[in-house]
């Protein structure tokens, strides 16, 4: 086939959860030997339409075509068949296999290991010099960085003659230079003949890498383009409906005193792996500190650290002066230490609870609240109704279960319990993590008012370009440890990823 001919598709692909109707009539193809993106919203149905091409999920109505023919794609066995890959964002691999078991897994060629393995390893090193795709074969998968890992997966789906290339959220645990060179070895890829999907919500790598772009909203197509001729903000307007800002709209901070003191602190894991070594820093009223670093380094311990939920190892927390050591988490909510967990659905919520019941979560020992022993439904049903309000949570249904509002929605709703307690210090973990567009706008929006009336926030965000936009100071976190801090004007993408990769360096004091 030649590069410019249609690879895949998708001919009024619907497909219905129930009362959800996740893909409407979706039509729209791909040019062979090029990248393609595929962008919208949170629950705008990119993830289950490529499910559907994968075989994870039937379609109800409509059909696929590969080079021009009709395929019956009922299982990913089917589509790798028919000559298509997918790299998931979470990685399929076994942790405590080498790279070679993991890319003959399922492929083992037989009973006679050794013969399969060594046609294998042959296999593998001509992929790799026809791609210029090197991975260390011997390695075990869980010593290896991340960015090696996801190769491991793009060189399985080589191995198992992929000639479409699905990649969902690709670069979501990448540092930005590993961001670049997957972008060189997608590009080589493209070269080469292969078709690339990229799905994913940052629209800078959209523009940064990709031929054409498909938008989608509410399940349907609403736009197809070449990327050359469009832009960042045509792009998010599309994706959300109306004109959003992609700016994060802030005045110089006004710090005041410390609100939040840590000295000396280290943690280990259940483990006793340590996580958090020797870490110390301040965070003043009226200002946003930002930690910066690719997840597993040492942050989200951190933060279960200063809210009471894991015991340190050593060091001192204060909020307002006051040490809260060997205080739980309720008794530090009552100091004003608030904390938007980074899984909400793990931390945040109870995923069988209406969202009346989320919305207290916490803080259901309240004046208001309770008459007694008894609680008040009506109260916490119409507190949960003005949170709604106040934050845009769809839909505005106290009583629904929280499972059955999308990822976004629950997120608004932990953000409004959370700030809604007025609280002196907030710890932020990834505040618009599964959150699209129009949400973020909204939430960065409420987290500078917070800033500017006063209070003392913390965020860890594995975003660059949210750490950016929001914080005042930077601190970068790698190995566990704050390996330097920036101020907000004098930090760039490229210094914080040089220094989250434990290349470059700046002082801490």
């Amino acid at each position: 086939m030649n590069k410019g001919e249609t690879a895949l598709e998708l001919r009024g692909i619907d497909k219905r959860f129930g009362a959800v109707h996740a893909n409407r009539a979706v039509s729209f193809s791909v040019r062979r030997g090029t990248i393609h993106g595929l962008i919208g919203e949170n629950g705008a149905g990119k993830s289950t339409l490529m499910n559907i091409v994968y075989g994870f999920h039937p379609a109800d109505a409509g059909e696929l075509l590969v080079d021009g023919r009709a395929v019956a794609i009922r299982s990913p066995q089917d589509a790798i068949a028919a000559g298509i890959g997918m790299v998931h964002q979470h990685f399929m691999l076994v942790p405590n296999f080498t790279v070679l078991e993991n890319l003959i897994l399922g492929a083992e060629g037989g009973w006679r290991l050794a013969a399969g393995r060594a046609k294998a390893r042959a296999a593998m090193e001509r992929i790799e010099r026809e791609h210029g795709l090197s991975v260390p074969l011997d390695a075990v998968v869980e010593d290896l960085p991340v960015g090696i890992q996801q190769r491991v997966e793009i060189l399985k789906a080589l191995n198992r003659g992929a000639e479409i290339l699905i990649l969902d959220e690709p670069t979501a645990v990448l540092t930005p230079q590993e961001t670049s060179q997957l972008f060189e070895l997608l590009r080589r890829l493209r070269d080469q003949g292969r078709t690339i999907i990229l799905v994913t919500h940052k629209l800078k790598e959209i523009m940064a890498v990709t031929d054409n772009v498909t938008v989608m909203r509410q399940g349907a197509v609403v736009a197809g383009v070449a990327t050359a001729a469009t832009s960042p903000q045509a792009l998010a307007d599309e994706m959300v409906g109306r004109a959003v800002s992609l700016e994060v709209a802030k005045g110089p901070a006004a710090p005041g005193v410390p609100l939040l003191s840590v000295r000396d602190l280290a943690v280990r894991d259940r483990k006793g792996v340590p996580r958090v070594k020797g870490v110390s820093f301040e965070v003043r009223a009226g200002e946003i500190v930002g930690i910066a670093g690719v997840a597993g380094n040492g942050q989200s311990e951190l933060l279960e650290a200063i809210a009471g939920l894991v015991e340190p190892e050593r060091g001192e927390i204060s909020v307002s002066g006051r040490p809260v050591n060997g205080l739980d988490p309720r008794e530090r909510r009552a100091l004003g230490l608030a904390h938007i967990p980074e899984d909400r659905l793990r931390m945040g919520v109870v995923a069988a609870f209406p969202a009346r019941d989320n919305a207290i979560l916490g803080y259901h020992d309240r004046a208001g609240y309770n008459r007694g022993p008894f609680t008040r439904p009506a109260r916490i049903s119409g507190d949960c109704a003005r949170k709604m309000s106040d934050w845009d949570v769809r839909p505005p249904a106290p009583g629904l279960r929280m499972s059955l509002f999308s990822g976004g929605n629950q997120q608004k709703l932990v953000l409004a319990r959370e700030i809604d307690s007025n609280p002196v210090v907030l710890l932020i973990g990834q505040p618009t993590r599964g959150v699209d567009i129009g949400a973020i706008e909204f939430i960065h929006r409420r987290l500078v008012a917070l800033r500017d009336a006063g209070k003392a926030l913390l965020l860890v965000s594995v975003e660059l370009d949210e750490i950016l936009g929001l914080a005042d100071r930077i601190l970068v976190m790698a190995g566990g440890e704050i390996v330097g801090e920036l101020s907000a004007a004098e930090a760039s993408e490229e210094k914080l990823g040089l220094m989250m990769a434990g290349i470059g360096k700046a002082a801490h004091g």
